[in-house]
């Protein structure tokens, strides 16, 4: 039998039907892999931490009420705390807190990083004290912050 008899011989295959088995078979695969590559993961975990952030530092209220100012300013200077409410807080006082929340963060990361760096001890040293002043300055400038609001204008 000759190479053009056998091509002959051979039939093809009608193309593949999508029915909803196989549909939904494809999409649990895809979902799977997608689930399982590690971006993915850092991708999940960087979104739930700022999301957690956002509402430690009042996104909620910024959110949800009516009104609310970005800053105020009486003609001389910006105020962008709320003066003598703890309570009740600006836009600005807002994007200031997740900053600062955010800041402690990084250097909880940092400090964090600091331990998987024992081999390098000076680079160890060096992400520890980072990590350290990060957390102390986030910390000062919140605890400032609350004493502001308290005191008033």
């Amino acid at each position: 039998m000759s190479k053009k008899n056998k091509k002959q011989q051979i039939k093809q295959k009608p193309a593949p039907t999508t029915t909803q088995s196989s549909v939904s078979f494809s999409l649990s695969k895809w979902f799977k892999k997608v689930v399982t590559t590690q971006p993915f993961a850092l991708i999940l975990i960087v979104i739930f931490i700022g999301l957690t952030v956002f509402l430690l530092g009042g996104g909620i209220y910024t959110v949800t009420t009516e009104g609310i100012m970005p800053s105020y300013y009486d003609g001389s200077k910006f105020y962008f705390l709320y003066p003598s409410s703890m309570s009740d807080q600006f836009v600005a006082e807002t994007v200031i807190t997740v900053m600062l929340y955010f800041m402690g963060f990084a250097g909880l990361l940092s400090i964090y990083q600091s331990t998987r760096n024992a081999n390098k001890p000076r680079q160890a040293y060096m992400l520890l004290a980072v990590g350290i002043s990060l957390i102390l300055l986030s910390y000062i400038f919140l605890e400032s912050a609350i004493d502001i609001k308290q005191a008033g204008f």
